[in-house]
């Protein structure tokens, strides 16, 4: 992605405030909070102390950047975002929210304290597997951006109000949800192309009925009725509404070559015209590394 004007790097100018933006469902909070906190580490600490390319300094950054997440969404999530964004792609078990409940308001007394042990000595019961994760090769990760955000939070929130209101029935979702996951990842590792559709769509399926019985839009109609619409394009293979769902945006797993780049595109477009909105497939594709230092001369014409 290149920028405007006289700034020549991949970095794009938008003419749009943040508060502006609508959401697009990438995860963009988690990644801004991730990286800031890295670069804030980085150069405020030495590196026998921090150090991004090694496993203990990877874990201080995901620590970190999941209670300042956390924080700032009201506690709210399952924090895989944040892992991604540190870790890359990978196969994610939360930790416990009690862990956060011992850390005080930010500027009352203790509070760097108790959040220095909690980063650094407390043992976090999350887990995060990097092998077996990969994407077939031809296979890519797309975004689409349907132009209409949804307030996560809310939606998360009353998602879990309903899994505390009904435990059994709602761990028996949860649990066969992650077995559908699991064996998507299964899937996609041995490079088994033919079984993706069937694969997620037993996950969509999921996915709604868990929707409908927490009253919660995880896959609106409108959603369902678009990426079953992409999935008779040519070479897509089938999509899901990322993150906590909602409206505004869907993924794609699809052929990663120019001719059904174009053949989604053009879809997109004659799709929105015909509806009425507005959706775009992002100049974006999924990755499986994490966080990293980036060559400063990347943002020239961005730091003066």
């Amino acid at each position: 992605m290149t920028g405007a004007g006289n700034n020549h790097t991949r970095f794009a100018k938008f003419p749009t405030t943040l508060r502006g933006a609508n959401k697009t469902g990438l995860g963009s909070s988690a990644a801004l909070v991730t990286s800031l906190t890295a670069a804030l580490l980085t150069h405020y600490l030495p590196e026998t102390d921090f150090d991004l390319t090694t496993a203990e300094g990877k874990r201080t950054l995901h620590n970190l950047a999941q209670a300042a997440h956390c924080a700032a969404q009201g506690k709210v999530g399952s924090g895989f975002d944040v892992a991604a964004a540190v870790y890359g792609s990978c196969r994610y078990h939360r930790f416990s929210p009690s862990i956060l409940k011992s850390i005080p308001e930010a500027g009352a007394p203790g509070f760097a304290a108790a959040l220095t042990r909690l980063v650094t000595e407390t043992e976090w019961d999350t887990k995060i597997e990097k092998d077996g994760v990969n994407m077939p090769p031809g296979v890519t990760l797309r975004m689409c951006d349907v132009d209409c955000g949804s307030q996560t939070v809310g939606m998360v929130k009353k998602v879990l109000q309903w899994r505390e209101s009904n435990p059994a029935e709602s761990k028996k979702f949860w649990d066969e949800l992650e077995s559908r996951n699991v064996k998507l990842g299964a899937i996609l590792s041995e490079g088994k192309v033919g079984e993706i559709r069937p694969a997620v769509a037993n996950i969509r399926e999921y996915i709604r009925e868990m929707g409908g019985r927490s009253d919660v839009p995880i896959e609106p109609e409108s959603q369902t009725e678009l990426l079953n619409a992409l999935m008779e394009v040519e070479g897509v293979y089938n999509g899901v509404v990322p993150g906590a769902g909602g409206y505004d945006a869907v993924a794609l797993l699809m052929k990663d070559d120019e001719a059904t780049e174009k053949r989604v595109e053009d879809f997109v477009a004659k799709w929105s015209e015909e509806k009425g909105g507005q959706v775009k497939l992002l100049r974006v594709k999924g990755e499986m590394e994490g966080v990293r230092k980036e060559n400063i001369r990347e943002y020239d014409g961005w730091i003066h």
